[in-house]
């Protein structure tokens, strides 16, 4: 039909376009194993089988082959909503029976009796898939990302151009001629291409983007571990309080100290150890670890030096406040019990320093030096 005939340069192009897309997605496929790149290979396929078979209708003039190119073209379809599930669902399968739908296309054919005109079948076909693009674009997940918002304006796209293709070979079937506000018509192969590079490039794009959540993830849970790691490795594992490794490296770091150290140690925690053994000894350090972390705030940094030696670290904090819960705990530890033992009471000596413009170590000398003092006072 004059006019509205394919163009056999637009037929190449878009042959030979599609037949590289198609490899180099199954070439993706092969070397990463996902499925998703699979799909997309086979939507290329299928465009490649439907423009191998429009050039054999275009040479041939035979007839036949318009159904086969429709079948496939409408298989590419199937694969693109395949495509854009398995995305999102990697597990996701291509639900054949959605070509059922083609049987009741070819009804429609033979029943309008288009299936002897060019123009009109291809008017029907153009009618079809737009309406399946349209099924795909509001089936397909609604996420972010430029390939993916990219993915759906290419497909709202496609169906726009098959509703005009409709239209324009619906006019030609009734005029003869294609029409004179639409003199591109023959090459609306070339159109379709292009919309179709737009999908396969926002399949690329989707792609990236999804791998860039992944390493975003992924370094976010590295970050998590290694601070988890760290904080294990700073970690006592008896008491629960930071130990001796932890609190060399606050010396180390901390510049411009502002706070307050105590400095406490058990007064008669060798006798329990020979008392009742070093299991019950264990039990009385595991729980005055959690009597010290539950006396000072978030902010303190309760440490174990070592034995049965303890720092704490007041931040922001003055001398008078640290001295009245230090009393505080050493009252606690007075009526400390010990599970299976009853009343242990632990005396406990301790001395503070505030930092007064000194380092962390000057400070926890200092208050090292108090507790010193009163436990020779006691003994």
């Amino acid at each position: 039909m004059a006019g509205i005939a394919p163009n056999p340069a637009a037929l190449y192009v878009h042959l030979f376009g599609s037949a590289l897309f198609c490899a180099v997605f199954l070439y993706l496929r092969r070397e990463s194993g996902v499925v998703y790149f699979g799909y997309w290979g086979l939507a290329w396929g299928l465009e490649t089988a439907a423009m191998i078979c429009a050039l054999r209708n275009f040479l041939g003039g035979a007839w036949f082959w318009l159904y086969p190119w429709s079948f496939f073209e409408f298989s590419f379809a199937v694969a693109l909503l395949a495509a854009a599930q398995a995305e999102v669902h990697p597990e996701a399968k291509l639900k054949a029976r959605v070509l059922l739908g083609y049987p009741l296309f070819l009804l429609l054919v033979y029943g309008l009796g288009a299936g002897s005109s060019f123009a009109a079948y291809h008017a029907l076909h153009s009618l079809m898939l737009a309406a399946f693009y349209l099924y795909t674009y509001f089936a397909a997940p609604v996420m972010d990302g430029l390939g993916r918002r990219l993915f759906r304006v290419a497909l709202l796209f496609l169906a726009v151009a098959s509703l005009h293709h409709a239209v324009v070979f619906s006019y030609a079937r009734l005029a003869g001629a294609a029409p004179r506000w639409a003199p591109y018509a023959p090459y609306h192969d070339l159109f379709d291409f292009g919309l179709q590079t737009v999908l396969a490039f926002a399949a690329m794009a989707t792609w990236i983007g999804r791998l860039n959540e992944r390493l975003r993830s992924l370094g976010d849970q590295l970050t998590r571990v290694q601070k988890e790691t760290s904080r294990s490795i700073e970690v006592d594992r008896l008491t629960g309080l930071l130990n001796h490794a932890a609190l060399s490296r606050r010396m180390e770091s901390a510049r411009g100290f502002v706070g307050t150290v105590a400095v406490c140690d058990l007064d008669n925690f060798k006798e329990v150890n020979d008392r009742y053994g070093h299991l019950v000894g264990d039990e009385v350090l595991r729980n005055i670890g959690n009597l010290i972390r539950a006396s000072i705030r978030k902010e303190d940094e309760p440490f174990r030096w070592g034995g049965d030696e303890f720092v704490i670290i007041f931040y922001d904090e003055n001398l008078p406040v640290v001295r009245n819960r230090m009393q505080q705990l050493e009252a606690r530890l007075r009526n400390f019990q010990v599970r299976g033992h009853g009343s242990l009471p632990i005396e406990l000596s301790w001395g503070a320093a505030e930092a007064a413009g000194r380092p962390l170590r000057e400070v926890l000398d200092a208050a090292d030096r108090e507790m010193y003092s009163v436990k020779r006072m006691r003994h």
